[in-house]
């Protein structure tokens, strides 16, 4: 983390982008902001080149990743086939790129107007509260030095207690509905689920042994894990969840996934 961080922003090597050849690249890592993505892109069941961008080894950081995403963060795309005909247009942002693809392609987004902001509202929901105060909380829980110092006690109580008060809310909405839409499926629900399944599954686990899922007594959430756990039967989400884990699409290079390329 220390090699990572500057207060500066820019390129740090020189290489580029390695392009397959689908009309659509993605450059990822299998963490939540990444899944969300892959899930989506498995949806659409579009053409399309995952490339792993190893964060441990700074790739986010070289020329070619820097000019598809200025902020040096995963997930950011190249669509070589934007509806205007002209050059590759550059995608960054999880939520852009989502809104962008379900706009583009017509679907897992409301055309009702009224459920069309709903939608909408989760997303930015996602995008400004769950994912930024779930990372913190993570970051305090299992990487802030020491395990009793002041600073990470204050930040895992100060953080658990937002995490726990954002589950709640998506906990409430969810009682009596499938979906955070309704009865529609979107990228609300798709933006949502991996940030939610890394608590209430093994991620944030200290090398203590004290895991999030405990900590923040997960099981309290039954309107959640129930949607959650219906999300996870999708074989479009499973598949979504693994995209570069390793590399770029398990399911076809790895025997424990590759029953998932035949859903």
């Amino acid at each position: 983390m220390g090699g990572m961080n500057r207060p500066t922003t820019g390129k740090r090597s020189e290489e580029e982008l390695t392009v397959g050849s689908a009309p659509f690249q993605l450059y990822s890592l299998a963490t939540p902001n990444g899944q969300k993505v892959g899930i989506l892109l498995e949806e659409l069941k579009i053409p399309y080149d995952a490339h792993v961008i190893n964060i441990g080894r700074l790739q986010q950081f070289t020329k070619g990743f820097v000019e598809s995403n200025p902020n040096s963060k995963i997930p950011a795309c190249m669509d070589h086939s934007p509806v205007d005909g002209g050059d590759p247009l550059r995608l960054f942002e999880s939520g852009s790129i989502m809104l962008y693809l379900a706009e583009k392609y017509g679907k897992f987004i409301p055309q009702d107007p009224r459920k069309r902001v709903e939608c909408m509202n989760w997303v930015m929901w996602q995008m400004a509260g769950q994912g930024p105060m779930t990372g913190n909380y993570g970051h305090f829980m299992v990487y802030a030095p020491g395990d009793k110092g002041a600073a990470r006690e204050y930040g895992v109580a100060r953080y658990g207690m937002e995490v726990q008060r954002l589950c709640d809310t998506l906990d409430k909405h969810l009682e009596g509905k499938n979906y955070i839409c309704g009865d529609e499926y979107t990228i609300a629900d798709m933006i949502c689920f991996p940030w939610f399944d890394i608590i209430r599954g093994k991620g944030y686990t200290h090398s203590n042994g004290v895991a999030a899922r405990n900590f923040l007594n997960m099981k309290q959430y039954k309107h959640a894990n129930r949607w959650a756990d219906q999300l996870q039967k999708r074989p479009a989400v499973a598949r979504g969840m693994l995209v570069c884990r390793g590399s770029p699409k398990p399911w076809l290079t790895d025997d424990r996934f590759k029953h998932l390329a035949k859903l």
